[in-house]
């Protein structure tokens, strides 16, 4: 890493060193100006003083050499003037025009003719390219007050006003002015970074770096157009700690990758098992189903033969019933009619009952007993000794049988 500022300086050469000096540098510092050479002078005056001297013989003696030499003295001179007066500014850059030394503006590029001598180019800028700028800070504190070894940062600048650059400051006077500048920017960041994240700087957001950069150099007619920390340095001590915590989070990372690597081994086992688990689950789900569709159909095969059964049951009971009730039917009509004949016929058994117990009431009164009649002496009342006398005899006198099945005559 560089160890050095960039140098920004200004230098004097001829007109046709300007392009190298600009593009190139030199001897390793920055050329935004170059202060070009006047080539003009008045030896052009002898020219023409030699040419009024030449006129003058033609006129008071008449000599046509004496003209010819003052006229070619006279073109010589023209053409030295013309020569000299032609100002050639190149492409991507700017003149800056004096008049007995105050400057009165810029000169684009292009060809340019200043005819009076006291007209001149004071200064060739660079207004095109973008400059870059090197500056490594050394021992810039962190927030907790550690020096870091250095900080490297970057800068493009672009020179847009010409002539504010050249009356202002000046290119020497703003390689000061820029490195001041910047190490303050780098020095107020640093300030806000913890030393264990000073590495972080390196390719950090500068914008705000930039944007302070150019409040401060916009008066110089300059615009910084891109900054950046390519590098940041930390104290050797402070480097051996990094490194040691670098490896033991190499360390750690290292761990937590065949962890990681381990747990992913463990899950995918696991996730195999679950597929394998999940197999044998729809297999039985399977099989749970066939068996479920099966005793469904034995269910329904068997509602079935039981509706068949239940049905042909009630058929039989209903045919039964129907034999029944036709029979019940065909009863209920006999005996409908039978009653309809015993009542038609109601009279005739009326007689025949009469005639039947006409006859029961003969064959009684033919084996009924003949009743006797005992009479007392003078009318008088039965004695109870009479009435058992006259209990055991008749008997006797009717023939009845008695008690031990003989017949008793009277």
């Amino acid at each position: 890493m560089s160890r050095e500022f960039s140098k920004i300086k200004e230098s004097l050469a001829s007109w046709s060193d300007i392009r190298q000096l600009l593009r190139g540098g030199e001897q390793g510092q920055l050329v935004p100006v170059v202060i070009p050479k006047d080539r003009r002078g008045f030896a052009w005056m002898s020219l023409i003083l030699l040419a009024l001297y030449f006129a003058g013989m033609a006129a008071f003696n008449g000599w046509l050499i004496a003209a010819a030499a003052a006229a070619v003295c006279l073109v010589v001179a023209a053409l030295w003037v013309w020569r000299r007066a032609i100002i050639e500014i190149e492409e991507g850059t700017t003149g800056v025009r004096s008049r007995w030394g105050a400057i009165t503006g810029s000169l684009p590029p292009g060809r340019h003719y200043l005819w009076l001598p006291w007209d001149r180019v004071d200064a060739v800028v660079d207004t095109s390219t973008e400059i870059p700028y090197s500056a490594p800070i050394v021992a810039c504190p962190t927030a907790e007050n550690v020096p870091l070894k250095s900080i490297e940062f970057f800068l493009k600048f672009r020179i847009v006003d010409p002539v504010a650059f050249v009356r202002t400051i000046g290119a020497g006077n703003f390689d000061l002015v820029l490195s001041s500048a910047v190490q303050d920017a780098i020095r107020q960041r640093s300030r806000r970074v913890h030393t264990e994240r000073a590495y972080d700087l390196r390719g950090s957001d500068v914008g705000d770096m930039q944007d302070a950069l150019n409040r401060q150099l916009s008066r110089y007619g300059v615009r910084v157009t891109g900054a950046n920390i390519p590098d940041v340095q930390l104290p050797d001590q402070y480097q051996q700690h990094l490194a040691t915590k670098e490896k033991v989070a190499k360390e750690l990372s290292a761990y937590e990758r065949e962890w990681e690597l381990t747990r992913k081994r463990r899950i995918d086992m696991l996730l195999m098992e679950i597929e394998r688990s999940k197999k044998t689950r729809d297999a039985r789900v399977v099989e749970v189903k066939a068996a479920h569709n099966t005793a469904r159909k034995d269910v329904a095969r068997m509602l079935e033969e039981q509706e068949t059964e239940a049905q042909r049951v009630r058929w039989e009971i209903e045919a039964r019933g129907r034999a029944e009730l036709t029979s019940a039917e065909n009863e209920a009509k006999a005996l409908r009619r039978l009653a309809d004949s015993y009542r038609d016929n109601r009279a005739v058994l009326q007689y025949e009952l009469a005639r039947r117990r006409l006859d029961v009431g003969a064959k009684l009164a033919e084996s009924a007993p003949q009743p006797l009649v005992v009479r007392t002496a003078g009318g008088q009342n039965d004695s109870a000794l009479s009435t058992l006398l006259l209990a055991q005899l008749l008997p006797r006198i009717s023939g009845t049988p008695n008690g031990n099945g003989t017949s008793t005559t009277a």
